[in-house]
């Protein structure tokens, strides 16, 4: 017991769970499909940029992010009365849906710890091949401070301004997918192209780890979804069921696409496409039905591939992997599409007097705060460290690769 909560003992072993898959998505998951994707001289320093960011996160998160983010405060900002964890043992509960349960509270710490670091680690994709390593580790301290935890208040404190407005994201649309396509979009303007930007071919180095990658991101995304439900419950079963359906759809929307396009589908559209799904149904995942799910999923996907395949280069955008191509404009349009897939009509779960145009304006409301948040603090962010530290290699490191100018070792040695 703790207060009036019974701390369940299979809820908290889906959430240690839930919170292991989550990690494993940034760890080796995430590291594998971007480092797939860059230049074999740039492999290591992906992959160190991730490994760096989870270690910054769990640190900060633990100092003073979780409470930025979940202690008692304002519409906007969380409190100061959890920092250092302060007052939360193994004892200290945190309260579940099912009135009267609860798991412990530093699993519930550990579980969004997980999400703070993904969220972070996205952005990189977009700066890969560029930024120096410093860089990157300062950043992440500034805007998970700043832009993340307030965000993750306003969503999902009871307290905060988007949850009490009503606006559904049940595991991170608008939190994780919005909020880090935006600050890569951001990153982009102020870190400048790379060398040889729409002249050089720059292929990804092994298809090989990024097919291995998607795997490991596709199941870790059960956690990530399904362990949104804080409960080992029918909820997270329908969770779980979306996050198969709107990736199938969407690994075969982007291949189908190819195919009309170009006449061959490719492993890279199809490994695309299933992570478009997955951020398209990310903050619909506990109000969709499966049906809804996969529209919103093979949908997502198609408008992905049209940014990615045309409109990123007449933009002359140097995204390098797609951060805001697939991210963003996947978790705008998986946010907004939340208030359709969830009508009773299609098989959504909205209440019977649920009504699709409140709704409607609730998740507009949300996705344009997101992105005028993100936006607002990541520009802040960059800049500041633009003004304390270099942000990007000079030309000789850059062309050397950043394996060798950041990190003094290679991936592969012949």
């Amino acid at each position: 017991m703790a207060g009036e909560l019974t701390i369940d003992s299979g809820d908290t072993a889906w959430m240690l769970v839930s919170t292991a898959l989550v990690m494993m998505m940034l760890l080796p998951g995430l590291a594998l499909f971007y480092g797939g994707l860059v230049r074999a001289k740039n492999l290591l320093s992906v992959m160190s940029q991730a490994l760096g960011i989870a270690a910054v996160a769990i640190l900060m998160w633990i100092g003073w992010g979780y409470s930025l983010a979940f202690s008692p405060g304002t519409a906007l900002f969380g409190g100061l009365s959890k920092l250092g964890l302060a007052g939360i043992d193994g004892a200290s509960a945190w309260a579940i849906p099912t009135e009267g349960q609860a798991i412990p509270e530093l699993v519930f710490v550990a579980f969004q710890m997980t999400f703070a670091a993904i969220t972070a680690a996205l952005i990189i994709g977009a700066l890969a091949e560029r930024v120096r390593f410093p860089a990157i580790m300062l950043f992440t301290v500034l805007w998970l401070t700043i832009v993340y935890a307030p965000l993750a208040h306003m969503v999902w404190a009871p307290e905060g301004i988007l949850y009490a407005f009503g606006a559904i994201d049940f595991a991170g649309g608008t939190v994780v997918h919005v909020n880090s396509g935006v600050a890569g979009l951001i990153g982009v303007y102020f870190t400048g192209a790379r060398i040889g930007h729409l002249k050089e071919a720059m292929p990804p180095h092994s298809l090989a780890l990024t097919m291995v990658g998607v795997g490991l991101l596709w199941i870790g995304w059960f956690g990530f979804n399904a362990g949104s439900a804080l409960e080992a419950n029918g909820l997270a079963a329908v969770a779980m069921v979306n996050t198969f359906a709107a990736p199938a759809a969407g690994a075969l929307a982007w291949m189908g696409a190819e195919r009309l396009v170009s006449g061959k589908p490719s492993m890279l559209g199809g490994a695309s496409g299933a992570v478009a799904g997955l951020v398209a149904v990310t903050p619909a995942a506990g109000i969709s039905g499966p049906i809804g799910a996969m529209l919103l999923g093979a949908l997502t996907s198609a408008a992905c591939y049209g940014f990615v395949g045309s409109l990123k280069n007449r933009l002359r955008l140097d995204d390098s992997l797609d951060v805001f191509g697939i991210h963003g404009i996947g978790g705008i349009i998986g946010s907004i599409g939340t208030a359709i897939v969830a009508l009773p009509a299609i098989g959504g779960h909205g209440a019977d007097d649920y009504s699709l145009w409140w709704q409607l304006l609730r998740q507009l409301a949300a996705v344009g705060t997101a992105i005028a948040w993100s936006a607002t603090g990541s520009a802040i962010c960059f800049a500041a460290v633009r003004g304390l530290v270099r942000l990007r290699h000079d030309r000789d490191g850059e062309r050397e690769g950043l394996d060798i100018s950041d990190h003094g070792e290679r991936a592969y040695n012949y």
